[in-house]
């Protein structure tokens, strides 16, 4: 039976450290240690996507804790359109034009409705990998950033849903009387899944800003200084991530992001004010009884007189007592 040569690499006798912070606290772990546990992270989260999935794919014509059913949810912004400019005006549907894209449509459909269900779990798999590197303060924020990140990307997505009827409706309106809309199921459905993403995976910018700021990475004075450019970046950001050339969804993503980057800079503030704080009163509360306490000698202190050097007694002038001594 041939032997597996990643395994010569682990001296004999010697256990891979697990990954549990209870027995390895500090983090530390080789090379091949990093990629067994990354392997397990996959592993798991690839069986959590693949339940999501069976979830999402029986959701899609099912009604699940009476929720109206994905396929309706994802039909609505199209059957938002004024029929008079929908083919077929009534009844509302989707064309197929390929075998098995209703096949397809359902599976992608499923996969995405899945993949949100199970992101607590992938993200937490996410956290958990990256936290071993960082200190014991900092990886106490998983269960936060968990819950933080889930909350804004289902913010996003609603965000998201609620636009695309705008936009539809504006793109729809130019084509007049000598256009009718007649949409392939496909690319409807990549146009909806493309706005649910991109308005999903941004709305965590906040998170990333808060995350850095906490870890030291970024200041509040520094985003302070970038906060224009940082602006700049986001408008051209929504007009490039925005798929197709709605400019409802455009305007309504670079507003929102720009908003929640204000409210992340805020937080910022508040975080780098208390922490200044902090670190004035611990440089107090560490000094020692017996030691002096450090002269402020900043631009706003007074000048104090420098002392003059003390003679030693064998620089003293001698007296007569001294002779007599």
């Amino acid at each position: 039976m041939a032997s597996n040569p990643l395994r010569r690499l682990i001296p004999s006798g010697r256990k891979r450290k697990p990954w549990s912070r209870k027995h390895n606290p500090d983090g530390t772990m080789t090379l091949l240690e990093h990629l067994y546990e990354l392997r397990h992270r996959v592993a798991v989260i690839s069986f959590a996507m693949a339940v999501g999935g069976i979830i999402g794919w029986i959701w899609f014509t099912t009604p699940i804790a009476g929720l109206p059913t994905l396929e309706s949810l994802i039909r609505g912004p199209y059957c938002s359109i004024p029929a008079a400019q929908r083919f077929p005006s009534n009844p509302c549907v989707l064309i197929q034009q390929q075998p098995f894209e209703a096949f397809m449509i359902q599976l992608k459909v499923g996969l995405g409705a899945g993949a949100a269900l199970v992101s607590p779990v992938w993200l937490y798999q996410v956290w958990a990998f990256i936290t071993p590197g960082l200190y014991a303060r900092e990886r106490k924020f998983a269960r936060i950033f968990v819950f933080s990140a889930s909350f804004l990307f289902i913010v996003g997505t609603a965000l998201a849903y609620l636009v695309i009827p705008a936009g539809l409706s504006v793109l729809v309106s130019f084509s007049g009387d000598f256009f009718t809309t007649a949409l392939t199921g496909s690319s409807y459905i990549s146009f909806v899944l493309t706005m649910l993403i991109v308005f999903g995976v941004s709305f965590e910018m906040p998170l990333i800003i808060v995350m850095l700021n906490r870890i030291g990475a970024v200041t509040y004075e520094k985003l302070k200084k970038w906060r224009r450019g940082i602006i700049f970046g986001l408008f051209v950001f929504a007009a490039v991530a925005t798929p197709g050339t709605d400019p409802v969804g455009m305007v309504v993503l670079a507003v929102a992001l720009t908003v929640l980057f204000e409210f992340a800079l805020q937080l910022c503030r508040i975080h780098d004010k208390r922490k200044a704080k902090r670190d004035e009163t611990s440089k107090w509360a560490n000094l020692s009884p017996d030691e002096a306490a450090p002269l402020d000698l900043g631009p706003g202190a007074p000048e104090t007189a420098t002392p003059e050097p003390v003679a030693s007694p064998a620089e003293l002038p001698r007296n007569r007592y001294d002779d007599a001594t």
